[in-house]
């Protein structure tokens, strides 16, 4: 029988969504809503009891959410929601993030398919300042799925799996310094301008800028966070 090359392949089969993943979605979205707080234990029977399934998925979610740093396993306690960031922790994480992500936008810069990659920045800023933000009223899923998501946008336009294994490394704590403040989002205009603006420059193909314009946001955000933090502190 011949095989006429001009016709497309043949669809893949399809996996159905794993439990596991749908059980991975709800605790992250019980920690970041605030519904379980920093540093509160995490009972693996009592989540599957909640989630009616069996003990299976929610350990290997929560196996899962440790590799992020949002969740701790304890030698012979079980698993806890990671600790809110201090000071110290907090400008540590911006300075580590400071000296990678620049360089990752300069790079996505000089991407030769940086058109694709703008879109979809173009679309994520949109997402971004349609999201709930303010206080705890409302799910902030969306807010810091959508800021997440920007980020690791850059970096996958960068094609280069060490960038991306590089930054996924921070995993969660990009997120985490925000998610037990109980002040919820608070900086969401300056957000989406600085996000906007790194956009521009990458779609200029300009890496000095887009480095300048990253630099910028990420110094902006450590600044806000640190100014929080004393705030709460008071």
């Amino acid at each position: 029988m011949s095989i006429d090359s001009r016709r497309p392949g043949r669809p893949q089969r399809i996996s159905p969504r794993l439990v596991v993943d749908d059980v991975h979605d709800q605790l992250l979205r019980l920690i970041i809503d605030g519904h379980i707080g920093a540093e509160s234990p995490l009972s693996i029977d009592a989540l599957a009891r909640e989630f009616g399934v069996s003990s299976s998925p929610v350990r290997e979610a929560l196996t899962r959410l440790e590799a992020t740093g949002l969740v701790q396993r304890l030698a012979l306690r079980g698993y806890r929601v990671a600790p809110a960031l201090d000071a110290e922790e907090m400008a540590d994480l911006f300075d580590a993030r400071i000296l990678l992500e620049p360089a990752i936008a300069a790079t996505a810069a000089r991407s030769a398919d940086r058109e694709g990659l703008v879109r979809g920045l173009e679309e994520n800023v949109a997402d971004l300042e349609r999201a709930p933000r303010g206080d705890r009223s409302g799910s902030l899923h969306t807010y810091y799925e959508a800021d997440r998501e920007f980020h690791r946008a850059i970096v996958a336009g960068t094609r280069n799996h060490f960038l991306v294994h590089a930054y996924d490394a921070l995993g969660a704590h990009v997120q985490r310094f925000r998610l037990f403040s109980g002040r919820g989002v608070t900086d969401a205009a300056e957000t989406v301008a600085e996000h906007a603006a790194i956009t521009r420059a990458i779609e200029t193909g300009d890496p000095i800028a887009a480095d300048a314009s990253m630099r910028l946001h990420l110094s902006n955000v450590k600044s806000r966070a640190l100014a929080e933090l004393d705030i709460d502190r008071a």
